[in-house]
């Protein structure tokens, strides 16, 4: 009995499901005489099968059947031949006009279509042409690409089958669908079965466009598919996207090994005028490039076609679909590298202007992830250079590029100290005696253990906030763990709770500066002015939750730049588990002050779980240690240079004592003796009237304050490190609490 090419078990499967939904009954199938290669096409078992031994005849004999019910479409595969050499290559030539000719014979006209994956993703013109005029008559329906779906066919070949019915005047919804490479098939079947339910949205392997493409745009899955147009959305969140053509040109050499042979250009690398040819092998998934072996090829190639330091290079040919999914394998030339030329399959990317360095090595590792192999287009053996030019590919913007710099420093600083200790342990039997060596390794080794040492304290909470944290949350922390660490539990419980409500607290001051700034007015505000206008107790842990928890669901908040220092403010509660930790704190603060104290028997326990919670809000809070707290002491404006001088204090850690710092800035409206927030931009936000920094009249300490109360005669201040008072009965101070929507 001659082979056919059949449908696999999971395909005949969704095919059946397909016209069960769509034609209600089960397809005739009407296929070429010759299918692919020399196999023809065998039809599901009981299936009515119709074989049609001329090409030409499909399409006649596709309208008699469709006459009398659906019809399940499979036209021959294979190429026409081409005598014409200058003509080039068209393998749609015979489906192509059969699916041109097949005309719905009544307007619930039901037909499935089988033919090669590329039919329907590839934008080249002559699919473009046959899906334009299919367009014409035919309405796509569903649309389902299989992998491995046809027996007697090796795995990699990928179909598509397309359900067309009769063009109506209003267009249906399209459902598109990707049998995925390795899964169960009663999943499968059942997710094929949810997404032709659906009339929108997504299931886990198909997806539903309520707008379908032109013809004109190939349909590969990923292009359409939500999950990727999303992710490829979200590349600006790392500055910008540029399509890879924007910011490189593109070369490919015809180096082949045959050629340099051919060219007489192979050489010995010992001959002063060598060439490393680098290969496809050459380039690794990790972005690098292998040192020359004994197989690597050199050759005399001409100045100009040689690669130069900042070239990228890619392999042409793709990763098989077998392997776990990688991008592009691409590697980035430097002068290590040279002299070298691109050999045969490999692109060269050279920057039209000069990059920096965070630019390139954002732009290598997106090339080398899979989803940058997903928005290249649909999975080919090779990769094309339009492909390569339509790319496009994140650029960083100003604070990433900072934090790719800091990074890179790091690692650099890290090889340097892992060269040094490599010296000290090498070093042991170099000296004359074993006290020597001794001496020197324990010497020698002293700087590298503390730089350890000093470098593991930084995954401790506890020290980041003593150190990097704002001065007043870095203080009350400090407290917290002294009183804890004294066995005071009284102390200590109270010092907890003090140490949330004074975090909240900081943090809803920086919101209300920040929001003023930018002219929005948070309905809390209108509590927190009440309990000021009182003058018996002003606003508490409450009323600094509800500013959070405002900004936090704020829609005039949606839309600020990626920098903005509210973005990362707004997370502070934004999670379910921090919110909990907050009532919980909150309900005990509210317990204390109401006298409902907790007995001294469960005090050890409540002290536990109470830190435990705030732990958990500071460790939310991370964000403040890139958010600076500065005190201006002095503002110099150069006017011909148009910056000025700023003389400033860094308030952070535990210990209001710092160094008097420098810098520039490109503005001349600072004010001397305010506080600012300086953002990861390193853009200054003034903080005055709601926080302010002077020496506290009860300690002498000097400490920041924010407005606790407004009685008619004086604006009382109170501290967040130890809350003491602050009076101040100038009539100025109350007029500029109005000002802000406080009084």
């Amino acid at each position: 009995m001659a082979k056919t090419a059949q449908l696999s078990s999971l395909s005949e499967q969704l095919v059946g499901i397909g016209f069960e939904r769509l034609g209600q009954r089960t397809p005739t199938v009407l296929s070429s005489s010759v299918f692919a290669g020399e196999l023809p096409f065998g039809a599901p078992k009981g299936w009515k099968s119709v074989r049609e031994p001329s090409w030409e005849q499909l399409a006649t004999r596709s309208e008699e059947i469709l006459a009398e019910g659906p019809l399940l479409l499979v036209p021959t595969w294979e190429r026409e031949a081409t005598p014409d050499k200058r003509r080039p290559a068209r393998p749609s030539d015979y489906f192509a006009e059969v699916l041109a000719a097949c005309v719905p014979p009544s307007s619930d006209a039901v037909m499935a279509v089988l033919l090669p994956a590329q039919a329907w993703e590839s934008d080249q013109p002559w699919y473009a042409e046959m899906r334009t005029k299919v367009a014409e008559r035919w309405d796509t329906q569903l649309v389902v690409y299989s992998p491995g779906a046809l027996t007697q066919l090796h795995w990699s070949a990928t179909s598509v089958l397309v359900f067309l019915r009769a063009r109506a005047q209003t267009r249906p919804v399209l459902k598109v669908f990707q049998v995925p490479r390795r899964s169960d098939d009663a999943d499968v079947v059942k997710d094929f079965e949810r997404l032709l339910a659906r009339q929108g949205g997504r299931t886990e392997h198909g997806y539903v466009l309520r707008e379908p493409p032109g013809p004109h745009q190939g349909l590969y899955f990923d292009r359409f598919d939500p999950h990727v147009l999303q992710r490829r959305e979200d590349l600006a969140g790392f500055g910008a996207v540029n399509a890879l053509g924007d910011l490189f040109t593109f070369h490919r050499t015809a180096f082949s090994e045959a050629a340099l042979k051919r060219h007489n250009q192979l050489t010995s690398p010992k001959d002063p005028s060598a060439v490393r040819m680098v290969k496809p092998r050459d380039i690794g998934r990790d972005g690098t490039i292998a040192p020359p072996s004994e197989e690597t090829l050199w050759a005399s190639i001409p100045p100009e076609l040689q690669l130069a330091a900042g070239d990228l290079v890619i392999r042409r040919m793709v990763a098989p679909v077998t392997v776990p999914p990688y991008g592009f394998f691409t590697a980035e030339v430097t002068d290590e590298h040279l002299p070298a030329a691109a050999s045969d399959h490999v692109v060269v990317l050279r920057p039209i202007k000069p990059l920096s360095r965070p630019q390139t090595r954002l732009i290598t590792m997106f090339l080398r992830t899979p989803l940058a192999l997903t928005l290249a287009g649909p999975r080919l053996a090779i990769t094309s250079m339009e492909t390569l030019f339509k790319l496009p590919v994140p650029q960083p913007d100003e604070a990433l590029t900072k934090a790719l710099d800091e990074l890179t420093s790091a690692k650099q600083q890290f090889k340097r100290w892992e060269q040094e200790a490599d010296s000290v342990i090498e070093s042991v039997f170099l000296e004359k005696t074993a006290a020597l060596a001794r001496v020197r390794v324990i010497d020698s080794g002293r700087a590298l253990r503390l730089r350890v040492e000093a470098a593991s304290l930084l995954d401790d909470l506890g020290h980041s906030v003593r150190t990097r944290f704002p001065y007043p949350i870095a203080y009350r922390w400090r407290e917290t763990e002294a009183r804890i660490s004294a066995g005071d539990d009284h102390a200590a419980y109270a010092a907890i709770l003090d140490t949330a409500e004074e975090l909240l607290c900081y943090v809803a001051q920086l919101v209300l500066a920040l929001t003023h700034a930018r002219q929005i007015t948070l309905g809390a505000v209108t509590a927190i002015r009440d309990k000021l206008a009182g003058g018996r107790s002003g606003p508490g842990f409450g009323d600094w939750a509800n500013v959070l928890n405002e900004a936090a669901t704020s829609r005039q908040l949606n839309n600020l730049p990626e920098a903005h220092p509210l973005n990362d403010i707004r997370t502070l509660l934004a999670h379910q588990d921090a919110e909990k930790a907050r009532q919980a704190l909150s309900e005990r603060r509210n317990n204390q002050a109401h006298l409902r104290r907790v007995d001294p028997i469960d005090l050890p326990h409540a002290i536990d779980v109470a830190f435990a919670d705030l732990t958990l809000l500071v460790e939310r809070a991370r964000f403040l240690a890139d958010l600076a707290l500065l005190e201006i002491t002095n503002v110099r404006w150069d006017a011909f240079a148009r910056t000025a001088h700023v003389e400033y204090r860094e308030l952070a850690g535990d210990h209001p004592v710092v160094p008097t710092r420098t810098t520039t800035y490109p503005s001349n409206d600072l004010e001397t003796n305010s506080l600012y927030l300086r953002d990861t931009d390193g853009a200054l936000h003034l903080l005055r009237p709601f926080l302010i920094g002077r020496d506290c009249p009860t300690c002498r300490t000097w400490s920041t304050f924010h407005a606790d109360r407004a009685p008619k005669d004086a604006v009382i201040f109170k501290s967040l490190e130890h809350g003491h008072t602050l009076n101040d009965t100038s009539p100025d101070t109350r007029r500029l609490l109005g000002q802000i929507g406080l009084t």
